[in-house]
């Protein structure tokens, strides 16, 4: 899966003037060290926030990425100040890349099954006071950040040990890379077309495999296909597919 890679280098570049904490991951934490999860039922309300990430106004962005690259391994990149560094709303941003088994796409309904499986996960974790607004229409991703939970240590790496243990939870992931940025002078709306891009990616593999024998010429996403390499071809071949 190459369809990300120039994404995933442009989101990497503007990263690059800004200094890095590296958090390298090893095997994979026991659910009893991990940072405890939230009952989704709950909700973190103003009065016990201490902050917000992305709030009001200030940018609140995040994306999901997809390679085969070699090179991604589980790690948490931390870019800005980290959590308890943090003493008033300010911008955030997250960039999740994956590494998938590349057999993953060899079916076209294990495709489809996979990629939407793999796309969702970002809904189901809940770090105890950290709570995501996740607004995927409006592709904003403001957190809120519990008072007593950062008395308690919570902290970027123990958030991103979180998404590392849920995206473990499918067999086809070999390895992840989580960035958190709160740096000030990032350039944040410009990953944000970056990672619009890469929701519109998803989006057109999802029909893609969904349903192959789509007629181009009609198709909203039609754009897409045209201006991201390999996505034609990709089409092509899950209609050949089908067909035979």
């Amino acid at each position: 899966m190459e369809l990300y890679d120039g994404l995933i280098a442009r989101c990497e570049s503007m990263l690059a003037p800004f200094s890095r904490r590296r958090i390298r991951v090893g095997a994979e934490a026991d659910g009893d060290v991990l940072w405890p999860e939230a009952e989704e039922s709950r909700i973190l309300f103003r009065r016990d926030t201490a902050y917000e990430l992305g709030g009001g106004n200030l940018p609140a962005y995040s994306g999901v990425s997809f390679t085969s690259d070699g090179a991604v391994e589980d790690e948490i990149v931390v870019c800005g100040p980290d959590l308890g560094q943090i003493e008033e709303d300010c911008p955030y941003a997250r960039l999740t890349i994956l590494r998938v088994d590349e057999g993953a796409w060899q079916d076209r309904e294990q495709a489809y099954r996979v990629l939407r499986r793999l796309d969702y996960t970002r809904y189901h974790v809940r770090p105890e006071g950290f709570m995501l607004r996740i607004s995927a229409a409006a592709h904003r991703e403001p957190v809120r950040v519990g008072a007593s939970a950062l008395q308690a240590g919570l902290d970027f790496e123990r958030v991103g040990r979180r998404f590392l243990h849920a995206y473990h939870g499918h067999p086809e992931v070999l390895g992840a890379r989580v960035y958190f940025i709160t740096e000030p002078a990032f350039p944040y709306e410009e990953f944000g077309e970056a990672v619009r891009r890469m929701d519109d990616v998803t989006e057109s593999l999802h029909e893609i495999f969904r349903n192959p024998v789509m007629d181009c010429a009609a198709c909203r996403l039609k754009p897409v296909c045209d201006e991201v390499e390999g996505l034609r071809k990709l089409h092509f071949a899950a209609r050949r597919m089908e067909r035979s």
